[in-house]
């Protein structure tokens, strides 16, 4: 009994710390390493990063929590399908707010479309869930692969040891999310699938 509410508790700290709004912050990370972008200023890339992080990460996960506290509902409640459509709509509404941001203050090409990709992730998965639940954790590190290879393809680089990185990670954290009983094998697979092409086409043709 011991180990297993281990298990459980790792698998609820990976959960947590593989968070579905990752995908912007870590695409930036990779722009600003193989790209053209890497020449920019610290303190220019410091405020985008913080900008990113504000509008994809703690603005929608604060919201979130605040509107689950309201319900009164558990992170597994959360989970259920019919009640993720409101957080969809939150991260969305967020996400839509970064990208207007970013066009105002006309900010390079590629550092939009990576919250481009990560929108069209949370799009499709929210349509989707609309008929079948899906995981927006693996949609997420299947985001970070699909830009990862459609920015191979433009900067000429080899993504084989990154990409090994995504498929360990989007394993673990899909274990974790079938430990947690939130999901099955099926709905991580497909949702890591979803987020790989999402990502891609949306870069690709961005």
């Amino acid at each position: 009994m011991k180990r297993q509410k281990q298990i459980i508790l790792a698998a609820r700290i990976i959960s947590m710390l593989f968070t579905p709004f990752y995908l912007p912050i870590l695409g930036l990370v990779v722009l600003f390493t193989f790209s053209y972008l890497s020449m920019f200023p610290w303190d220019y890339k410091l405020r985008v990063l913080l900008l990113t992080y504000l509008f994809t990460i703690l603005l929608p996960t604060v919201v979130i929590h605040l509107y689950r506290r309201y319900q009164g509902w558990t992170l597994i409640e959360l989970g259920h399908r019919e009640r993720r459509m409101v957080p969809y709509a939150i991260s969305i509404l967020c996400y839509f707010t970064c990208i207007y941001i970013m066009e105002r203050l006309h900010m390079p090409h590629f550092m939009s479309s990576i919250v481009v990709a990560a929108l069209a992730v949370q799009m499709v998965c929210a349509l989707i869930n609309v008929w079948w639940k899906i995981s927006i954790h693996t949609a997420a590190i299947g985001g970070v692969g699909g830009a990862l290879f459609a920015f191979s393809a433009y900067l000429g680089f080899n993504p084989v040891w990154w990409l090994c990185v995504v498929f360990l990670a989007a394993g673990i954290t899909g274990s974790c999310r079938m430990i947690l009983r939130q999901h099955s094998l099926s709905q991580v697979v497909v949702g890591f699938w979803v987020g790989f092409l999402c990502a891609a086409v949306a870069i690709l043709s961005f």
